[in-house]
């Protein structure tokens, strides 16, 4: 993976700054996500039932699910600050899902830099707009704006141009 200055991010927003690996979500990760938030839903945990009752044609993955993969994500696909010492989760601007993830699809993200700015002397505020693609779909799973911190020495922030 490689890395990025933060003296060059400003000059990527607009771009594609990454693409991360395939992930499987099957039955037991869907049913490990199920137990961790309480959440049941025949939908997600019966995929007999699912079929029989539900439009989806068997069980799907929780959007909460596809969307807190976003980290995993991020990890896989996405360049590093050279420069950053931590990274944090601001929030989300807008999340949208758009598909169901059926038990056993593929996703992956895409991540395009959409905003940067920075915060005090040792945060950069970065935003993305990120789609979650599934496999062999025409439509992604879900499409989000990101906001996360990069916190960084002082002494490493970029000078103003």
């Amino acid at each position: 993976m490689h890395e990025i200055s933060l003296s060059d991010v400003s000059s990527l927003v607009g771009q594609e700054l990454g693409t991360s690996k395939w992930i499987t979500i099957d039955q037991a990760m869907i049913n490990l996500f199920a137990d961790a938030t309480h959440d049941h839903q025949f939908i997600h945990v019966d995929p007999n039932r699912a079929a029989a009752e539900s439009p989806f044609g068997g069980a799907i993955a929780h959007g909460f699910l596809t969307l807190a993969l976003l980290s995993v994500m991020n990890f896989s696909g996405m360049p590093k600050f050279r420069e950053q010492t931590m990274g944090i989760n601001y929030g989300f601007d807008r999340v949208r899902f758009i598909s169901p993830v059926r038990t056993g699809s593929r996703v992956h993200g895409r991540f395009v830099l959409s905003d940067c700015r920075l915060r005090r002397a040792s945060i950069l505020m970065t935003a993305y707009n990120v789609t979650v693609e599934i496999e062999n779909e025409n439509k992604p799973a879900l499409t989000a704006n990101w906001i996360a911190i990069a916190q960084f020495n002082p002494k490493d922030r970029p000078k103003a141009g």
